[in-house]
């Protein structure tokens, strides 16, 4: 291959849609890998896109695919196939017993626009309440309700969409005495100022049970409970966003069952496809009557696909076979504890949250200032390149950069502590770099 020529016509011909690219030509992928162009082997410590549980090229989704390929891979929108119901009863299997309909989609901002709108349908409402650190997709109503970046520059969002503070323990301003999060006046004052916003018109509040894209921001335990009380008192319905934290990831099926609770509607995405485009919409026989008979359309041209739901039971069956969800949370508890090491050790290592195999580092200039080290986060990305990691850095506003570490769920032990290694070297590295 042709190097030079590769990234010209890159530059010349690829729309730029976000940060830059990976400086490597990626030719193939396998297990916990992705290999460039001269083959040589990088650890994959998001699972591509937050999304390949199952790793790279996992031998059961290879051959689902192959045979949906084969013989039944897309429909008329209006058809249904026996993959696609055997996919509504087993993913339902796993929920509590109110979440009982699915609706099978393509991506995450997809299943969170379906979502919306059947919220609105089925209150009658249109306001939508996120956190201000939100990350929720790309098309229209997803957007409007995703505050973490790109909101300038595109016109008027949604109308109705308002904000609750994100509960950032690390960094909040609502404290107790002693110094420790008083999340619960800040959730209320939350609620206080999108009352005083409001049109009196709350439909819903669409969140992450851990936000992603926000820095890996874990809300308090008894935070969601409560947060569930004041969506019904308003008559709102909770719509809770697992594109990232579903099937495992976190050391539970899903997150909110950590909480007790149990949302009106539930997104899935990224993790439900193990790195293919699959998402579902899951609800409660109610609001999908009253939605049908009101007229709820979302009739897109891969609703219902047979390739998806073959994809999507697949990951089930062998997250179930293999105890991926049992393996998430010790290799979680592995993870933390790495972690955790390496702040003990840097000053510049500020905070370390999430669980299981969904958990932040965030850098800092020093843990007395927490001031954000943008300049450190992007030189310890390249540093762990160089060295054979793929790590993804998230840089916001007032924010130190943090690491997004989701490697697969089926990634082994020795893969797990090397990666660990590389990074832990790379900070070493580079902060001597620093210091000289």
């Amino acid at each position: 291959m042709d190097t030079e020529q590769f990234w010209q016509d890159a530059e010349r011909h690829v729309v730029r849609y976000g940060s830059a690219f990976v400086p490597r030509i990626i030719k193939r992928a396998n297990g916990s890998y992705v290999y460039d162009e001269r083959g040589t082997a990088i650890l994959d410590f998001t699972s591509g896109q937050m999304s390949s549980i199952l790793g790279h090229s996992h031998p059961d989704i290879v051959e689902t695919v192959t045979t949906a390929v084969e013989t039944l891979d897309h429909l008329y929108s209006g058809m249904l196939s026996a993959p696609v119901v055997e996919l509504a009863r087993r993913l339902t299997a796993t929920l509590p017993d109110s979440l009982s309909k699915v609706l099978l989609l393509t991506t995450g901002a997809e299943s969170n626009e379906a979502a919306i709108k059947m919220a609105k349908l089925y209150t009658g409402k249109y306001e939508v309440v996120s956190f201000d650190r939100s990350w929720h997709g790309m098309t229209s109503g997803a957007a409007s309700a995703t505050f973490s970046a790109g909101r300038r520059g595109y016109g008027p969002p949604m109308p109705g969409n308002l904000t609750l503070p994100t509960p950032n323990g690390y960094r909040s301003p609502f404290r107790h005495t002693d110094g420790t999060h008083d999340w619960l006046s800040e959730l209320e004052y939350g609620f206080a100022a999108v009352d005083a916003q409001s049109s009196g018109s709350l439909a819903a509040c669409l969140i992450e049970p851990i936000l992603s894209s926000g820095g890996i921001i874990e809300p308090p335990p008894a935070y969601l409970r409560r947060l569930k009380e004041l969506c019904v008192e308003r008559g709102m319905l909770l719509i809770l966003d697992e594109a990232q934290t579903g099937i495992g990831r976190t050391g539970l099926m899903y997150a909110f069952e950590q909480d007790g609770i149990v949302p009106d509607l539930l997104t899935l995405s990224k993790t439900l496809g193990a790195g293919l485009p699959v998402a579902a919409v899951v609800t409660s026989d109610e609001i999908e009557d009253v939605c049908h008979e009101r007229g709820f359309l979302f009739f897109t041209t891969h609703v219902s696909d047979p390739l998806a739901a073959a994809v999507a039971l697949t990951v089930l069956t062998v997250v179930d076979r293999d105890g991926l969800v049992d393996r998430a949370a010790a290799l979680g508890r592995r993870l933390a504890t790495r972690l955790e090491a390496m702040r003990e050790r840097y000053d510049e290592v500020g905070d370390i949250r999430g669980r299981g195999l969904l958990q932040g580092m965030e850098l800092v200039t020093d843990k007395v200032s927490k001031a954000p080290a943008d300049a450190l986060g992007s030189q310890v990305t390249a540093a762990c390149l160089e060295r054979g990691l793929h790590m993804n850095i998230v840089q916001l506003p007032g924010m130190g950069g943090i690491f997004r570490i989701a490697p697969p769920l089926t990634i082994t032990d020795a893969e797990l502590d090397a990666g660990l290694d590389i990074l832990d070297d790379a900070l070493a590295s580079v902060l001597h770099m620093v210091e000289r």
